[in-house]
Parts: C-alpha cells; structure tokens; sequence
C-alpha cells in the first residue's frame, strides 16, 4: 500500500533532486524506490514505484503534478462525448514503456528475494480524476456526467477498462507477479451506482486480463456495502480498507477469495506497543489458516515514523505464525 514515499528518508533525498513524474519516468530511479522499503522496512513484496494517472497522460491528456499539497491536475478535463471520443487506447509498450522498463529492472535487482507487484488505477477512479481535473470534494462534474449522460459515462469507462487491461498485461509481460486494481474513488457512489459505474467495468478488466497465474488483487475503498459482490468478479485476492471487520469479512467471502488487509494507518502514528497490539487483533479476527495478506487498510501516511513502520512489520512477522498455518 504505497511503500516507497515521504515517509522514509532515502526516497526524500531521491525525491530533492527530481520532480515526481521524472521519478516515475526514469526507470532506474524508480527502481531504486520501489526496492527501499523492502531493504528498510523489510516488507514481503515490493510494488513498482509509479502513479495511476500516467494512463490518463498516455491516453492524450496532459497531466501537471503540482509541487506541494497541490497534487495531480489535469488542466483540460473530459466535459464532452467529443472529448472522451478523442481519447485513444495507448500501446503500453510504446506509451508506457518507462513503467515495462521499471518493471524488468527492479525485478533483477530484487533477484528473487521478494515478489514484484504492479498496480494500475481502476476505470472509475481514473475517470474520476480525468473529468474533475483533479481532486474532489462535491465530485460535482463526474456525478453530473454518470446521472445525465450515462451513454457517454460508459463510453469512457469502457475505454478505460480497454486501456487498463492492456497496461496491466504489459506489467504482467515485463515481470509483475502480481497485480493490484486501485478503486479509490469507488465509495463515493451509491451502491447501486457503484456497481453500474465502478464493478462493471472492473469486471472487463478482470475478463481483458492474460492472468498467466500471476495473482489480482482488488482494492475498493468505502466500499464494505458491496463486498460479496467485489469478490464475485473473482479476483484472487480482495483488498479492505478499515472500515471492515476481516473476521466478517472471511466469513461472508474468505472461500473463494484470500483477504488483504486491514489496519488503519492512522494506528502507525501510536506507540509500537499499540501498534502490535493491533496487529494481534486483526489477526485474531481473521482467525487460523491462510488467505490473509497482512497489510494497511489505504496506503502509509507521509509523515508516519520509519520506527514505527519498521515496528508494524515486525509485529505481523512475529504474530501472524501463531494464526496463519
């Protein structure tokens, strides 16, 4: 869940002498990133150290990441068919060859020690962002657009799913050996709009997906109202923010999908002490045997102690062998 970031030093350092989207374009920078919190923090995977809105930029958009709290912009969001319709389905090898290189070049450097994890937005969230320009209280402009023009709405998602199925088999292809779909903004529909907007182009995704074996793993943030129905879409593993229980969780979908998740990331702020003591909670909720990848509920928060990161990870490798057999 986000590892390489302001939290840790060394990427700070990294990060002083380039702006972001260099950082996600050289790839041997962002090898060296992505490959930090597992030599720091001695975490069990490490994830490609890049941004979901270079999909966007590769499909013709251009994408301005502010310095600051400023964040990702789009200066000319989607407010037409026509614009959507100018849209083009990028060849990932082509367009986003920095990533595939990424991808080859970390996965050397790791030279088995741990399993390389790509990653890729999900349509709706994606959306999100391209027709809001950037982030969003109100969401006013993609709600607009999903109530009034959903022809046009579904146009774009199917577009994406396209574009996003293609680049997540390029990451398979260049190395990944596992990917995870991230629906950040799937909890700010309702459910039943949630599954019209968000689920049913993941779904195409999943189906667009040469699997090859290599895991998928499914994030939808909010989004606990719709859980039996995120994990119909079979992923293999489903990913929870939170909010939601792991132990009701396992039993409502844990026999047919391995659970990610879940603690607050909030809690790394806490003492070690409170740290571990939370750990040993979720695992108890979890209960005995496998299917649970231990990790946050959203992605570690910039200003979280190293320490207490390095302490997180130590907690779950010392208590999780007494519950998962």
């Amino acid at each position: 869940m986000r590892q390489a970031g302001r939290y840790l030093p060394e990427y700070c350092a990294v990060r002083a002498k380039h702006d972001f989207l260099t950082l996600c374009k050289t790839p041997e920078l962002a090898a060296e990133v992505s490959i930090q919190p597992v030599e720091l923090i001695d975490v069990d995977a490490c994830i490609i150290f890049s941004d979901i809105l270079v999909v966007p930029e590769a499909m013709g958009m251009e994408l301005v990441m502010e310095e600051g709290n400023g964040g990702p912009r789009f200066p000319h969001p989607l407010r037409s068919r026509a614009d959507i319709d100018a849209l083009k389905v990028p060849d990932p090898n082509r367009e986003l060859k920095f990533v595939m290189e990424a991808l080859r070049l970390t996965r050397k450097q790791l030279n088995g020690r741990v399993p390389l994890i790509g990653f890729a937005g999900s349509p709706w969230t994606l959306a999100t962002y391209m027709v809001e320009g950037k982030g969003s209280r109100s969401f006013r402009h993609i709600k607009e657009l999903i109530y009034n023009n959903p022809k046009d709405a579904h146009a774009l998602l199917e577009k994406l799913a396209r574009s996003v199925a293609s680049y997540l088999n390029a990451q398979i292809e260049a190395g990944a050996q596992a990917i995870q779909i991230f629906d950040t903004w799937g909890g700010i529909l309702p459910q039943e709009e949630f599954r019209e907007f968000s689920l049913r182009s993941i779904n195409l995704v999943i189906q667009l997906l040469r699997r090859n074996n290599v895991p998928v793993i499914l994030f939808c943030k909010d989004c606990g109202h719709s859980l039996e129905a995120i994990a119909d879409l079979r992923p293999d593993v489903v990913s929870l923010d939170w909010t939601v229980d792991i132990g009701r969780a396992r039993d409502m979908v844990g026999s047919y999908v391995a659970l990610q998740g879940n603690m607050d990331p909030a809690l790394l702020y806490a003492s070690p002490e409170r740290i571990r003591t939370a750990v040993q909670k979720i695992l108890e909720k979890f209960g005995k045997g496998s299917g649970h990848i231990f990790n946050l509920g959203h992605g570690i928060l910039p200003d979280v102690p190293v320490e207490h990161a390095k302490a997180f990870v130590q907690a779950v490798k010392n208590e999780s062998p007494k519950y998962h057999r």
